[in-house]
């Protein structure tokens, strides 16, 4: 199947400091040679430690950020430096659920005037608007009364519905879900995580879903891809990489997941400090935390490679 997205050796760096003649003293590199292809139809999940560079990379595929290095194909078109006048006609397939559901709503809005706000954009009849509204909300999950309230006299969850429904309007090709349940309880994540799956089939909708959170990842996606100070260090199939993590870091995410049950063992939470992206390791990045790592891990940058048919490790040694 063809890819609707193709991101090849994606990159992208944040001057922090200039000097006084205005050139660069300091350089964030939060995205660092970045693959990775999405299907429709397709989730695919995008985790790992909070300032890894995971929401840089899903403002550089949705072009609200300008890549400073390597290339990003959407539905066999270019799009990585592609001019804002021809991006707005694509626009209509590239849509966000962000992470807090209230400041992403305007709070002066009824929820009709919230959802409708794509299509109004977008110049469809205003006779099409109330229908389409319902029908919108009726998919997420909300009573059609919802069209009359504002944000504040919605939960949590029903307001991050709201913001599913808008992302929807347009009927898009590609969804990206930033810590779309992260600020969410428990039990409410739960029901937007199956909502968002049941989307994804009805629609047959693509699905970049970010988060730190391996059990919200593991139940959406069919693949995953894990991120490092900017790098992928592991991608694979949801199964595979949860039966046999292969890169160290993968393995200690895992082990870092709470059990249910009494007789659970305890969370192993990983050792030592993340390094500042300033200043990241040389040689493999994660080699100042990884119990495996050597001599070679300190002087040698290892490569993504294809370990296992569709499995991908940057790792020395990968394995138990």
């Amino acid at each position: 199947m063809a890819a609707l997205l193709q991101v090849e050796h994606l990159g992208r760096e944040f001057v922090v400091e200039r000097d006084w003649r205005g050139r660069a003293r300091a350089v964030l590199r939060a995205v660092d040679d970045v693959s990775f292809t999405l299907a429709p139809g397709e989730t695919l999940g995008l985790v790992g430690e909070s300032g890894c560079g995971k929401t840089t990379v899903g403002r550089l595929c949705l072009r609200l950020l300008e890549p400073t290095a390597g290339r990003i194909v959407f539905d066999g078109r270019d799009v990585t430096h592609m001019a804002e006048r021809a991006l707005r006609p694509l626009r209509r397939d590239l849509q966000v659920v962000f992470q807090d559901p209230y400041s992403s709503l305007n709070p002066r809005w009824r929820v009709r005037d919230i959802v409708a706000e794509p299509l109004r954009n977008y110049g469809a009849a205003r006779a099409e608007l109330a229908a389409r509204v319902e029908e919108l909300l009726r998919v997420v999950g909300l009573p059609p009364d919802a069209a009359g309230r504002y944000p504040h006299a919605l939960s949590g969850g029903q307001r991050q519905r709201v913001g599913i429904a808008r992302a929807l309007a347009l009927k898009p090709r590609l969804v990206v879900c930033d810590e779309a349940v992260s600020s969410l309880d428990v039990s409410i994540q739960a029901q937007i995580l199956n909502l968002l799956a049941d989307i994804r089939r009805e629609f047959r909708l693509a699905l970049l879903f970010i988060s730190h959170n391996l059990g919200a990842v593991r139940h959406v996606s069919q693949r995953v891809a894990v991120m490092y100070l900017g790098r992928l260090v592991e991608v694979a199939d949801e199964a595979a990489l949860f039966a046999d993590p292969r890169h160290p870091y993968t393995r200690a995410l895992i082990a870092a997941v709470p059990e249910p049950g009494p007789a659970a063992r305890p969370p192993a939470p990983l050792v030592g400090e993340i390094p500042s992206p300033l200043r990241p390791p040389a040689g493999c990045h994660f080699h100042t935390r990884c119990p495996k790592a050597d001599a070679t891990c300190v002087r040698v940058d290892p490569s993504l490679r294809e370990e296992r048919p569709g499995h991908f490790v940057r790792c020395h040694f990968p394995g138990p």
